[in-house]
């Protein structure tokens, strides 16, 4: 079983953008992201009971600039560029601080 994730890039009252993101399969599953790391984590514990099969479904409100949306994407790429490069040099993304499961590893 699969789900959609919901990805809305949305600006606060400060000017300062965020990501609402919901689980389309649940009514009660909004969770706010101020980084893409923080994304990365929420998505992927969002998606466990579904074996990381997600499908990403992103928009933007009307009062998000396209500077907004290009930081987005700038994080995002370079999220994307740690990640590669971590796997070539044969680490884990999450290898010391959490366990596979997203929790903490408290014995690192």
């Amino acid at each position: 079983m699969s789900t959609v994730i919901e990805s809305v890039i949305k600006t606060n009252p400060l000017g300062r953008w965020y990501i609402e993101l919901s689980d389309t399969m649940k009514d009660d599953s909004m969770e706010i992201c101020l980084d893409i790391n923080e994304y990365a984590k929420k998505v992927d514990m969002m998606g466990v009971e579904y074996g990381g099969e997600v499908e990403i479904l992103w928009s933007s409100e009307d009062d998000v600039t396209p500077i907004q949306i290009n930081e987005v994407r700038q994080q995002i790429i370079t999220y994307e560029a740690e990640l590669e490069a971590n796997k070539e040099n044969g680490l884990s993304q999450n290898q010391d601080t959490h366990q596979a499961d997203g929790t903490p590893n408290f014995s690192a």
